[in-house]
């Protein structure tokens, strides 16, 4: 059985506030355990993996070939 994580330990790893991280849980966007309803909420190792792989993002390349991060200004 894997290690359960708190919440506010589980935003620390991730660098978000545990708001966040509660909006992203109630959204579906990252697994949880709940025991009973109304409980305490944790997270594992895996739920946090599988988080960051699905809101990392490939750096896009311009028209010249070097990477950009964003948009360029008009």
């Amino acid at each position: 059985m894997q290690n359960l994580i708190t919440r506010k330990e589980a935003a620390r790893l991730l660098g978000i506030s545990v708001k966040t991280l509660d909006l992203a849980r109630e959204s579906g966007a990252i697994a949880y355990v709940q025991f009973v309803e109304n409980g305490c909420v944790y997270f594992t190792e895996n739920a946090i993996d599988e988080y960051i792989a699905k809101n990392t993002y490939k750096v896009k390349v311009s028209d010249d070939g070097r990477p950009t991060y964003r948009r360029r200004r008009s």
